[in-house]
C-alpha cells in the first residue's frame, strides 16, 4: 500500500476523494501507523478436515493464516514491522464432526485454536451442548493440557508415548477466552453449575482480554498497538442453548459496561466486540448493538452463519461475518481516520479455503492424533471407524432428500431394534435445523454420517442427541405439517422432512392453513389411509427436536398448539424419559441410526420427499378444507363488510329526507 506524502491542503483533498470512493473490498491509499488486520472466523463447528464437497477445515486455514500474517508483516508501507495482525473466532468452535465425541476430554478444538494462533475467542450456544458439566470438563482438560507443557524445561521437544496417550500431539499455547453476559448459572445448585464456574475462573474466561502487537510510534501507549477484545452472547444463542443454565445479561447493557470499563483501565487503541448474537438481512441483534453502544470499532458477528461481501457500518462501527464451516477466512484492515480518529476502512477481502491451499503439516499431524482419540474413546463402542466406508451414493443428495432417508432410517432402526414388539411409527421427523449437511456423491464414510447429525449430547453425557418416543395426535400432527406449511418460510430451521407420513398444501392459501392433505404412508411410500383427528400416533425424532414440539404455539402465534404425549395419551413432562434405548441400556443415537441404516444398506438410494406443494389460485381450492385460520379471517371480513353495509344503509337513509334549510322563528 503506498503511503502518499503531504502535497498541501489540495493534495490531502484529493486523496481523501479518493479513499472514500474504493470500494469495500480495495486497499485504502493511505497506510497509517495504527492501522491494524484483523483474522477472523466463526462458527466453524469442528472442521478440522475439508466437509464432503472438499471446502474449510482447520488443515488448510492454518495454512492460510500463516500465508496472511506473513503478507502483512511484509508490508512495509505500514511501517518496518509491517501490519499488525489479530486473529480472532467469534464462538461455536465446536459441535461439528467426530471431533466433538472427545470435547469434553480433550479439548480439540481451543487446541487445535491455539495451534493455529488465535488470540482470543468466545463462547457460542453450541459449547454448551454436552450441558454445564461438559463444557466444565473440556475447559480444564485445556488447562490440564496447557499447565503440562509449561512446567516442561523444553516445549518443542517431543511427546513421548505416555504424553501422546494423555493429550495427544503438542499443540501449542491456549487462545484467550473471552465472554462477558452468559457465564453467571441460574441456579448455582443444579447440576454442573458450580462445576463450570470453577472451570471458566481457572481457565480463565473474563469479560475482556487486551492483546498487544508491535507498532510504529504515535499510538495511544508509544510503540505498542492495544486491541481490547470482549464477547457476548446475543438473546437467540441463548434460546438454542436450552440447557446451558446460564443466566443472560441483556446484549447492549453487558457491552456499555465492559466498553466503559476499558476506556477507564486499558487505554486501547481498537476495541472489538465477539458477537455470538448474528445479522440477518442487514439487520440482527449485531446491528442493533452497534446501533445502541458507543466505542466499539469492530463487532465479529457469528451464530447466524452469515456471510457479508461487504462489512456494515452503523455510526462508527464496522459490522463482520465471514460465513460458517471455515468456508472462508475474512481479512480486515482498518486505520484510524486522520480528523476524528473514527474507524477506517483499508481493506476487507473474504478468502475462500479450498483446494488451491496446501493443508498444513502441523494441523495435519495434530488433527490425525485427535482422530485416533475419537476411534479409541468413541467409535469402538460401535465397532466403527472414523473413514470407515458405510455406503456408497451415486449422486448428491439434496437437504429434503437427505432428510428423509434420515427418517427412514429413525424407523428402520427402532423397527429392527423393537423386533415382535415393534409399535408402528406414523412419523419419524428430522427438522432442518438438526441436518448439517447433505449426502454427497462417492463413498460415505462414518464421519460423514456423524457430519450430518452432529449436534447435542443425551441424558447421560454423551456425544450426540438420542432418539426420543412420543405420541401425537392426529390434529397435533396435522398441526406440525402446518408449522412446515408455514412458519417455515418465516424459520426455515422448522422445515419438516422425515418418513412416514406424507402431506399436501398450497402456499396461496391463508397463512397456518395451507396444508390440505394428511396421510400415513407405508415403508416402501404407499398411502395406507388418511390421518383422523382423535387417534393417537407414534413420532419418533431426536431430543432436541421432541423438545421442540411443545414451543409450536409460540412460534405460531398461539393459533398451533402441540402436545406431546405418552402411549396412554398423558402429557410429555420430561423429554429424557422419552429417550429409546439399546438392548444394552444405551442411547440410540440419532447419527448411529443413520450410520447403521446406511451400513446395512450399502447404498444411499434418493429417497421420496414427504411432502408435495399443489400452488392453486383456485377459489375452491383456497377455502376448503376450512381450518381455523380461514374461517377467523373470513369471519372477520364478514362482519367488516356487515358494518360497512349497515353504515352506508344509515347514510343513504339519512340522505333520502332530504335537506331542510333552517328558516327562524
Amino acid at each position: 500500500m503506498k503511503l502518499f506524502p503531504r502535497l498541501g491542503a489540495l493534495t490531502g483533498a484529493l486523496v481523501l476523494t479518493l479513499t472514500l470512493a474504493i470500494p469495500a473490498g480495495a486497499q485504502a491509499p493511505v497506510a497509517t501507523p495504527e492501522a491494524l488486520t484483523i483474522l477472523f472466523t466463526h462458527d466453524t463447528h469442528d472442521h478440522f478436515y475439508p466437509d464432503a464437497a472438499g471446502v474449510g477445515g482447520y488443515t488448510r486455514l492454518a495454512t492460510a493464516l500463516k500465508e496472511q500474517r506473513e503478507t502483512a508483516a511484509r508490508d512495509t508501507a505500514y511501517g518496518e514491522n509491517g501490519r499488525a495482525t489479530v486473529t480472532l473466532d467469534a464462538g461455536d468452535f465446536s459441535m461439528g464432526s467426530l471431533f466433538q465425541t472427545v470435547y469434553a476430554t480433550d479439548a480439540p478444538e481451543l487446541r487445535a485454536l491455539g495451534a493455529m494462533g488465535y488470540d482470543a475467542v468466545t463462547l457460542g450456544n453450541h459449547e454448551f451442548d454436552y450441558r454445564p458439566q461438559g463444557l466444565a470438563d473440556m475447559l480444564n482438560a485445556a488447562k490440564a493440557y496447557e499447565s503440562y507443557w509449561e512446567a516442561q524445561p523444553s516445549r518443542n521437544i517431543l511427546p513421548s508415548e505416555e504424553e501422546l496417550q494423555m493429550f495427544g500431539p503438542y499443540s501449542g499455547s491456549l487462545p484467550a477466552l473471552v465472554q462477558a453476559n452468559y457465564k453467571t448459572p441460574k441456579d448455582p445448585s443444579a447440576p454442573g453449575a458450580q462445576a463450570l464456574a470453577e472451570a471458566m475462573e481457572n481457565y480463565p474466561v473474563t469479560d475482556y482480554t487486551v492483546i498487544e502487537k508491535p507498532g510504529h510510534g504515535g499510538l495511544a501507549d508509544g510503540d505498542t498497538l492495544r486491541i481490547a477484545v470482549f464477547g457476548v452472547m446475543g438473546v437467540d444463542s441463548d434460546d438454542c442453548a436450552p440447557m446451558s443454565g446460564m443466566a443472560l445479561e441483556p446484549l447492549a447493557d453487558a457491552a456499555k459496561r465492559v466498553v466503559k470499563e476499558i476506556q477507564e483501565k486499558e487505554n486501547p487503541d481498537y476495541i472489538i466486540c465477539l458477537s455470538h448474537s448474528g445479522t440477518e438481512d442487514g439487520k440482527g441483534e449485531d446491528y442493533e448493538l452497534a446501533k445502541a453502544v458507543d466505542g466499539i470499532d469492530v463487532i465479529i458477528s457469528g451464530h447466524t452463519h452469515t456471510t457479508l461481501d461487504e462489512p456494515i457500518q452503523v455510526n462508527d462501527t464496522l459490522i463482520v461475518s465471514c460465513g460458517p464451516y471455515t468456508q472462508n477466512l475474512g481479512v480486515l484492515t482498518v486505520g484510524r481516520s486522520g480528523g476524528d480518529g473514527s474507524i477506517e476502512l483499508h481493506s476487507y477481502e473474504l478468502l475462500p479455503i479450498d483446494g488451491t491451499i496446501t493443508p498444513d503439516p502441523d494441523l495435519t499431524a495434530l488433527a490425525e492424533g485427535f482422530k485416533a482419540k475419537v476411534d479409541e474413546k468413541y467409535l469402538s463402542q460401535y465397532d466403527l471407524g472414523y473413514d470407515q466406508v458405510l455406503a456408497r451414493a451415486e449422486q448428491d443428495f439434496t437437504i429434503p432428500q437427505t432428510g428423509d432417508l434420515i427418517g427412514n432410517a429413525y424407523i428402520q432402526t427402532v423397527k429392527e431394534l423393537e423386533g415382535d414388539s415393534y409399535v408402528p411409527i406414523a412419523f419419524a421427523v428430522a427438522p432442518d435445523g438438526v441436518i448439517r449437511g447433505a449426502i454427497q456423491a462417492g463413498e460415505v464414510t462414518t464421519s460423514h454420517a456423524f457430519d450430518i447429525l452432529s449436534l447435542g449430547s443425551g441424558a447421560d453425557g454423551s456425544p450426540g442427541y438420542p432418539l426420543v418416543s412420543v405420541y401425537l395426535t392426529g390434529k397435533d400432527l396435522k398441526n406440525a405439517f402446518e408449522v412446515d406449511a408455514s412458519v417455515s418460510a418465516l424459520m426455515p430451521a422448522a422445515t419438516l422432512y422425515g418418513a412416514g407420513s406424507c402431506w399436501r398444501y398450497n402456499p396461496h392459501r391463508m397463512f397456518l392453513d395451507r396444508v390440505a392433505e394428511c396421510q400415513v404412508t407405508t415403508q416402501d411410500g404407499n398411502i395406507a389411509g388418511s390421518i383422523a383427528n382423535d387417534k393417537l400416533y407414534r413420532v419418533v425424532a431426536d431430543l432436541y427436536s421432541g423438545q421442540m414440539l411443545s414451543t409450536v404455539k409460540e412460534k405460531s402465534f398461539g393459533l398451533l398448539s402441540i402436545t406431546p404425549r405418552n402411549a396412554d395419551g398423558s402429557e410429555v413432562t420430561d423429554f429424557e424419559d422419552c429417550i429409546i434405548h439399546d438392548g444394552e441400556g444405551r442411547e440410540v443415537k440419532a447419527w448411529y441410526a443413520l450410520a447403521a441404516y446406511l451400513k446395512g444398506a450399502g447404498a444411499a438410494e434418493v429417497q421420496p420427499v414427504s411432502k408435495r406443494a399443489d400452488p392453486s389460485w383456485n377459489p375452491a381450492a383456497l377455502l376448503f378444507p376450512m381450518g381455523a385460520p380461514t374461517a377467523l379471517v373470513l369471519g372477520a371480513a364478514l362482519v367488516l363488510i356487515l358494518a360497512v353495509a349497515l353504515i352506508v344503509r344509515r347514510v343513504r337513509r339519512r340522505g333520502s329526507r332530504g335537506y331542510r334549510p333552517y328558516r327562524g322563528k
